[in-house]
């Protein structure tokens, strides 16, 4: 059976572009213009994932992520405007698995969606005595753990909710642990097929590490810059 994808977006121009381009991947598509109308459909009829904007009439993307949580643990990407870091940091607290700012790539989309819908199929999976065949062992680096099959990442025994390019920025630094990452470097492992990104994007991205480990550890300390070099996770 085909993935289903849920589009709710009142931009019809993404809705159509968007929907297109994942019909072209082998994901089939359900679009919806508002919040209102979506949210019915999205629990009456779940989809795999959804990915939603924030600015929509009726009721905007974090009323419907509200709600939505309220009733269903539906993976769910949110589509954000530049320079919106309250609306990304609220809705990630809320319970979106990640979210991409306008104007956005369609690969790089498409990608996200991948690996999210990856990570929430081996959630799925009850957990056994070792990683599976094709899985990644474990990374425990003295009080950090992080397990890649199932996107889980602790501190001090505390959870740490990442989006997934945080988790995949996160576990590069940490497989080598006092070596040194440059932005270029952890760009290529956090955006593939080629996808340009400026390079603060990768500073925003630490930024944003750095506080989801302070909520749970004031001081934290482990990922280090070194200016004008790059970044690396602090050996303990």
């Amino acid at each position: 059976m085909s993935v289903t994808i849920a589009l709710v977006d009142d931009d019809r121009n993404i809705l159509t572009s968007v929907s297109i381009a994942l019909q072209a991947e082998g994901f089939a598509t359900r679009v919806y213009s508002d919040g209102e109308t979506a949210l019915k459909a999205l629990v009456d009829n779940p989809p795999d994932l959804a990915v939603l904007d924030v600015k929509m009439p009726r009721m905007d993307g974090m009323e419907l992520l509200r709600r939505l949580r309220e009733r269903s643990d539906l993976p769910v990407i949110f589509l954000t405007s530049k320079d919106e870091e309250l609306d990304e940091a609220l809705g990630l607290a809320m319970g979106a698995d990640d979210y991409i700012t306008k104007p956005f790539s369609q690969r790089l989309l498409i990608a996200r969606i991948r690996a999210i819908l990856r990570r929430a199929e081996l959630r799925a999976t009850p957990a056994e005595d070792g990683p599976a065949e094709g899985e990644s062992a474990q990374i425990v680096r003295g009080r950090l753990a992080m397990d890649p099959a199932r996107h889980r990442v602790t501190w001090d025994g505390r959870d740490v909710t990442l989006t997934v390019t945080e988790f995949m920025i996160l576990e590069a630094l940490a497989q080598r642990p006092g070596v040194v990452k440059s932005r270029n470097q952890l760009m290529d492992v956090a955006y593939q097929d080629d996808i340009y990104v400026d390079d603060r994007t990768i500073d925003s991205h630490i930024k944003r590490l750095r506080r989801k480990f302070r909520q749970v550890d004031g001081e934290f300390r482990a990922i280090e810059t070194l200016y004008g070099v790059g970044y690396r996770f602090g050996e303990e």
